[in-house]
């Protein structure tokens, strides 16, 4: 019980923390590990899973304020200029949005570029997974 007590609190951390809401599924990460009572390759699968969600939480949130308020053209100069560079990256940008305080914005960029939706998921989660992956192998 206490079991899945601790991998629905890992898989809600790593939700959070990849929303526009702080988060620390790292430390909740490497102490699950380091504890040695769960599968590392579960560990690895539900923080991803939690994280990856997440960033699309985000990215849908951009895409629908896009497609319901259109604003591009009054925002602000240094955010056309996020906002072009995100489209030009396009989709494989997103492989950085495991970063801290760019990961997160990153995400809701891409929503509101529009950019596909299957091309995002699988780099957010290709980059959020390698990044847990990372953790796993300091702490495990």
């Amino acid at each position: 019980m206490l079991a899945d007590v601790s991998l629905w609190g890992l898989f809600l951390s790593a939700f959070v923390s990849s929303t526009l809401f702080p988060g620390g599924s790292e430390v909740v990460l490497g102490v699950l590990a380091a504890e040695r009572h769960h599968d590392v390759w579960m560990l690895l699968a539900i923080a991803s899973l939690g994280n990856t969600l997440g960033a699309l939480t985000t990215w849908l949130l951009g895409n629908f304020l896009a497609r319901r308020f259109p604003l591009a053209e009054q925002l602000s100069e240094k955010r056309q200029q996020a906002l072009a560079r995100v489209r030009r990256w396009g989709s494989p940008a997103l492989l950085l949005s495991w970063l801290p305080v760019v990961g997160d914005p990153l995400c809701f960029a891409a929503g509101f570029l529009r950019l596909p939706f299957l091309a995002s998921l699988a780099f957010i989660a290709l980059g959020k997974t390698a990044r847990y992956a990372v953790i796993l192998l300091v702490f495990a």
